[in-house]
């Protein structure tokens, strides 16, 4: 079994250039197509869950500390996404530095980052349209908006956008990226209306008791809203739809992150101050503080720029892992009918149609509570991984082209390696160090994909032979 076989960098850099995807992106398509993938589920739904339980007010440090965090892994991502622009992104830098079976187990991290938090957002795009509904009137039965470890039987919404997405991307980059310009502009219109709104009504006093359980729990906020900034590592797996992918990847990813924390901070600390903290664990925080506070209009023009915002989240990551496995297909690690394009749509068909139904049965049935930390914790493991490769080329590669240098690395590098790996520690195990349940969730999680690995290799070796 070739377990530690590798890719080599020329190889992967001549497949990038000749993948018969359309180049269709610009710098500008990657700065929306960040912002379409990370503004959404975060500052929509989950900011209210933190300030609850974990931060109060302080969610604004949370988001900050995750944000900054994420800004320096940009920063090395960067650099491996200008130096190999392949649709494998992390999968194929992996590949390439480590072998074959660490690039196997990554990939099942690429599935928890994108495609468990595609299910996250489609449920949380379902509380929003619930609410939407019922402001005028319509109650949908309980039946057919809850999961069934809820009492219900589907979440029949949730299911139905994960489908109508896929669709859309099913019909190639062109198509799709024109949907995801228009909704987040319609999505950034809905935050500005938000900070229009809010402004008037902001109440120090809520923030008198700013950090009510403690700056170790702001910590563990932080951790769980990297879930927010995930769609960053999207742009990357854009790279050979891109009509420039040494020079626009680097505007795409940086860009994109700087203003979606800039977003995240004040949004934050903005619903803390119009709202008591302890109110704000429901599925529509923002447009609920604006309620409170006798302002029906602004909030269903932000209860309407949610629906938009997470409509391009889903689209994103469900883009961003279809797009990955097409590559791990390409590489002959999946059959090869995952790695087909569509005849009409130059779109890697199959992966998009597995993983908005993936995202539609885990939207559709399962809670979102395990999911959301299940993300967090793929997207921390993502960051260090890329973080060492990125030290690890400088050494073994030190002659290649490198349109981006990641400067101030081995000062960045031990930042981001102690901070993410602080923030993955502190999800899997408690003060006491008593195993939690997703820590727990993720060691079968690998031991599944491992033991998968294994079986494909067995079965591999014995066709060629």
């Amino acid at each position: 079994m070739s377990f530690l076989r590798k890719k080599s960098f020329e190889s992967v850099k001549e497949i990038g250039s000749s993948s018969g995807l359309s180049k269709t992106l610009g710098a500008f398509d990657l700065i929306l197509l960040g912002l379409g993938a990370m503004i959404g589920t975060g500052v929509f739904v989950v900011t209210g869950i933190i300030a609850a339980k974990y931060s109060g007010p302080a969610v604004m440090l949370s988001y900050a500390i995750a944000g900054i965090t994420c800004i320096f892994v940009a920063l090395v991502y960067t650099e491996l996404a200008a130096m190999l622009p392949t649709s494998g992104s992390i999968y194929t830098y992996s590949y390439v530095a480590f072998g074959e079976v660490f690039a196997w187990m990554i990939g099942s991290v690429i599935i928890l980052e994108l495609g468990f938090a595609a299910g996250i957002v489609a449920a949380g795009w379902s509380g929003y349209v619930q609410g939407i509904l019922a402001a005028g009137g319509i109650n949908l039965p309980k039946e057919l908006t809850t999961v069934p470890t809820n009492g219900g039987l589907i979440n029949l919404p949730a299911f139905l956008i994960s489908g109508f997405i896929g669709f859309i991307l099913y019909l190639g980059t062109k198509d799709s990226k024109r949907l995801n310009a228009i909704l987040v502009f319609i999505k950034m219109a809905a935050i500005f209306v938000f900070i229009l709104a809010a402004a008037p009504h902001f109440d120090a006093t809520n923030w008198s008791n700013f950090m009510p359980f403690g700056f170790s729990n702001v910590l563990v906020g932080a951790s769980i809203l990297f879930l927010a900034f995930t769609g960053f590592g999207t742009i990357a797996t854009a790279a050979e739809e891109c009509k420039n992918p040494k020079r626009d990847i680097m505007i795409g990813i940086i860009g994109s992150l700087v203003l979606t924390t800039i977003v995240y901070v004040t949004m934050a600390g903005l619903v803390t101050g119009i709202a008591p903290f302890e109110q704000l664990n429901n599925d529509q925080p923002l447009a609920y503080a604006l309620t409170i506070n006798n302002s029906k209009i602004g909030s269903a023009i932000v209860a309407t720029g949610a629906v938009c915002g997470m409509m391009t989240v889903l689209m994103m990551n469900v883009y961003g892992t279809s797009r990955i496995f097409y590559a791990i297909a390409r590489d002959g690690l999946l059959p090869k009918s995952f790695a087909k394009l569509h005849p009409k749509y130059d779109s890697p068909y199959i992966t998009i149609i597995i993983f908005a139904s993936l995202a539609a049965i885990l939207g559709g049935f399962c809670s979102t509570e395990l999911l959301t930390q299940l993300t967090s914790m793929g997207a921390l493991i993502d960051y260090i991984t890329v973080t060492i490769i990125v030290v690890l080329f400088r050494v073994t590669l030190p002659g290649a082209q490198r349109p981006f240098r990641c400067p101030l690395v081995f000062i960045i590098v031990p930042f981001i390696l102690i901070a993410c790996a602080y923030l993955l520690f502190i999800q899997i195990y408690d003060g006491e160090f008593n195993l939690l349940t997703a820590g727990r969730a993720l060691i079968y999680w690998f031991i599944t994909i491992f033991v998968l690995y294994i079986i494909r290799s067995f079965f591999m070796e014995k066709e060629q032979n």
